[in-house]
């Protein structure tokens, strides 16, 4: 592949709702670029994006995936991006290297809550967008019904640059609105043709929207447009370009992506009307000086890049993709990596087609690229030189809520799993892996139910380790309310020295939950002799680890030491730690003990029509809603205090409560006392847990 220089990159992303045709458009540029004799198809599992393993088997797109198409003396880097929620990650992976973004829109299905996402995601990282309306060889596909949702969302800025032809109910051509031109599809071919009478209208309409914002690009457009000037195509071109990069116009087109209709003149567009990055802005910090250092893609400037994305692969290798913000980089280059402060030799550089490693010389600020065997990169790393350190934001990922036990199927891949999950984990940075300890359990936390089942698949499929994912326990606590007077003596004669130690406690609930328990010791007269008092200290230790209601950790206890006895020969610091371990399983259980159940403080985000449901939901789930605060865009933020044990599942009934729109946030707030059948449920299943092991025993 050719080397590129900044002015002839283009980085697009593309996004949408899955299945709205994002990889088969990706499909028809490679085809029409000449990357492939033949298009692939996501039926089929042979499609250049999708190449995982996961992908192939699912038929949609789990991770992004670079394929760069050159294109009339351009690069076009198309980063083809999942369309289902639990990908999160990799979109916003990917918009962090783009310049540019087509919305893809399935002409069947019209506005889905995925296009709306990826407006709103376009919106909040100012990325100049097109929208493309996909599927027209559909018979009820319908381009007007697109543009007018979108209009009525979005307002004016939508122009349709290309109107749909259709005779006998198929997709025949397209009117060019620029141009007004009518043209035609014979074979391969484009030929010109009437524009027929039922588009006039139309093409009217369109065409005065595209002078109306041509005019306000500057004061003399706007003179003689309302002189009754016409523009020249190329001045309406030119100043279309200018209102595309900055947002105020996002040109509608539409094509049949699987009969490569429409994609040809899309890839034009692209070209024609989307920026290159020495259009845009990237700001680092330069770490010597501590001053802003404005890359802006500067091919003149010293070499910088930052990580957007890594693949661990055990068939293919590490790659670390990258972004050149400034200068050139160079195979055999030295880079330092700001983050992890160690330097690296670059060795050769690649570009990604899909999984296909294509070696390059170079690669020009602006550029999307690959480096193989950085060993300490991960994702969001700055690369620079040592001479010129620079340092890049870190962009936004999602926090993940989601979350599963898991246990190895086979207890001797325990290394195993963990390791892949850390490869795993370089590459999604979406996923987290907790290890409960309290509990005694392993976590695994994702963006939603789908994600955490195909991250099992992928370590049986791609690491051959096998987990299983339970509901998680709850880290419950266990406190007393009242207070208990106990004595307990514990003595053992076996021949020889016996074991004697006699303790007498009080123990009352103390005022910090935060910690297990306090201890004091009120012993006159040395009927406890002060060197044992470690000893009581340890056997309360012991004992707040695991509660005797339901073997929880135990907080808020008090313990007195008031009296006692011992024996000369006979007590020992063994005898007075067991003492007061069954003194305080006699006195916790006196004292009224109860279970503590942890609350979060939840925020749901959700439009105003959904907000009935979903305050419904959260009583069902003894959620006690605190608040409403309304948002822009017509949706509210719901504030709630939640039991943890009600969040399980929740990501996935808020899912199909709000169509996909509804999104959610907590953090732990606090302990409660838990209800009366929590308890009894959580006691019940510890006596059989014991039943259980006595019975193995």
């Amino acid at each position: 592949m050719k080397v590129y220089t900044t002015d002839k990159i283009r980085n697009v992303v593309l996004l949408g709702h899955g299945g709205s045709g994002k990889t088969t458009l990706v499909e028809a540029m490679a085809y029409l670029s000449g990357i492939t004799s033949r298009m692939g198809k996501v039926s089929d599992g042979n499609t250049l994006s999708d190449f995982g393993k996961e992908e192939q088997k699912r038929h949609f797109s789990i991770s992004s995936s670079v394929i760069p198409i050159e294109w009339e003396g351009y690069k076009i880097n198309i980063i083809d991006t999942p369309g289902y929620f639990d990908f999160v990650g990799e979109v916003e992976e990917a918009i962090s290297a783009a310049g540019a973004a087509i919305i893809v829109v399935n002409g069947k299905s019209g506005i889905e809550v995925g296009t709306q996402k990826a407006w709103e995601l376009c919106e909040k990282y100012k990325l100049p967008r097109f929208i493309y309306v996909s599927n027209m060889d559909v018979d009820n596909a319908s381009f007007r019904q697109v543009v007018e949702d979108l209009t009525a969302m979005y307002g004016k800025k939508l122009a349709p640059f290309n109107l749909p032809i259709r005779e006998n109910e198929k997709f025949v051509g397209y009117v060019n609105v620029i141009a007004e031109t009518g043209n035609r599809w014979q074979g391969k071919e484009v030929v010109s043709c009437e524009i027929p009478e039922y588009n006039r209208a139309n093409l009217q309409i369109c065409r005065d929207t595209l002078m109306e914002a041509v005019a306000e690009t500057s004061e003399e457009f706007m003179d003689r447009y309302f002189g009754g000037e016409t523009f020249s195509e190329a001045e309406i071109r030119a100043a279309l370009r200018t209102n595309v990069c900055d947002g105020t116009i996002v040109p509608m087109t539409m094509g049949s992506s699987t009969l490569c209709q429409g994609v040809y003149t899309l890839l034009d567009d692209i070209i024609k009307y989307m920026p290159s990055p020495e259009n845009r802005q990237v700001v680092g910090i330069n770490m010597k000086t501590n001053e802003l250092y404005h890359a802006d893609y500067d091919f003149a400037k010293a070499k910088s890049a930052y990580i957007w994305k890594t693949i661990v692969d055990p068939f293919i290798g590490k790659y670390s993709l990258i972004k050149v913000n400034s200068g050139v980089l160079k195979a055999d280059d030295l880079i330092y990596n700001v983050d992890r402060d160690i330097e690296e030799k670059v060795g050769k550089i690649y570009v990604l087609q899909g999984n296909k490693p294509i070696e390059v010389p170079e690669l020009h600020a602006g550029d999307i690229g690959a480096l193989a065997k950085l060993t300490a990169a991960r994702t969001g790393n700055s690369l620079s030189t040592k001479a010129t350190t620079i340092k890049f934001g870190k962009f936004e990922v999602s926090t993940p809520y989601t979350y599963m036990r898991y246990k190895p199927k086979d207890k001797a891949d325990v290394d195993k799993i963990s390791q892949a999950l850390q490869k795993i984990g370089h590459e999604d940075l979406t996923i987290k892996v907790v290890n409960d300890s309290e509990n005694r359990q392993m976590l695994i936390y994702g963006m939603g139910d789908q994600h955490l089942e195909i991250i099992a698949s992928r370590l049986l499929s791609e690491y051959k380790v096998e987990i299983e994912l339970t509901r998680p326990k709850i880290a419950y606590r266990e406190t007393i309310r009242k207070s208990s007077d106990v004595e307990y003596k514990y003595k053992k004669q076996s021949g020889g020295h016996g074991q004697y130690g006699h303790v007498k406690m009080r123990f009352s609930p103390s005022e910090d939950l935060n910690i297990p328990y306090v201890f004091e010791q009120e012993v006159v007269g040395g009927a406890v002799p002060k060197n044992f008092f470690p000893a009581v200290e340890k056997g309360l230790q012991d004992s707040v680890v695991r509660g005797p209601l339901a073997a929880y950790p135990v907080v808020g206890v008090k313990a007195v030491l008031y009296d006692g006895s011992y024996h000369p020969v006979d007590s020992s610091e063994l005898a007075f730690k067991m003492a007061t371990i069954q003194a305080f399983k006699k006195g916790f259980m006196e004292a009224s003990p109860i279970l503590l159940e942890p609350v979060a403080s939840l925020k749901v985000t959700v439009p105003d029509a959904y907000t009935g449901d979903v305050m419904g939901d959260l009583n069902k789930r003894r959620g006690r809603v605190l608040g409403m605060t309304p948002l822009a865009g017509g949706k509210q933020i719901i504030e709630a205090d939640i039991p943890e044990s009600s969040l399980y599942g929740y990501c996935t009934d808020l899912r199909s409560m709000t169509g996909g729109r509804g999104e959610y946030s907590y953090e732990f707030a606090r302990y409660e006392q838990a209800p009366s059948d929590v308890q009894e449920k959580e006691v019940a299943a510890r006596a059989a847990a014991v039943a259980e092991n006595n019975t193995e025993e």
